[in-house]
């Protein structure tokens, strides 16, 4: 398996993509409750396979991610290529970017000596689904990019 499991709750939210995923192998309801009773070992094969599909398709359309910690904000813009990022530190140790009291404290901030804002860029090394899903594993969350997008456009001033 390239990434993980999807979670139970996942793999109900994608019943209807998991059965047509089984029909693509022939496998209907009857041959699958038989797979599952009969092979527990081969259902699992099935849902990791599975799995793996939808994480690849996730990883591949993956634009922008974010990865807050308390003193630190780390934002992420994938191309196919490469991976550009923002990176916003507190240099304020008691301010906690995970409380809305700390976002709005960056707001009011965010151009002073007490918040450093670098940039960075880097080429894919090797698989850039993998590197994604290595973002995630460590907290990253997928969003549309509009905090990355406002950040960008407030640098480039």
């Amino acid at each position: 398996m390239k990434y993980t499991r999807l979670t139970k709750e996942q793999l109900e939210e994608l019943h209807s993509e998991f059965i047509n995923f089984l029909a693509s192998q022939s496998i209907d309801k009857d041959e699958w409750d038989t797979i599952k009773k009969n092979t527990p070992e081969v259902a699992e094969q099935e849902i990791d396979i599975f799995s793996d599909l939808i994480w690849e398709g996730v990883l591949g359309n993956a634009k922008y991610l974010e990865h807050y910690s308390k003193n630190y904000i780390f934002l992420f813009h994938c191309t196919e290529v490469h991976m550009m990022t923002i990176i916003i530190h507190s240099l304020v140790p008691d301010v906690d970017l995970l409380q809305k009291e700390g976002l709005q404290w960056l707001s009011d901030n965010l151009f002073t000596d007490n918040v450093e804002v670098q940039r960075g860029q880097k080429v894919f090394a090797d698989d850039r689904n993998a590197e994604i899903f290595n973002l995630v594993k460590q907290g990253a969350i997928f969003t549309d990019g509009d905090l990355y997008q406002q950040m960008e456009s407030i640098l480039e001033k």
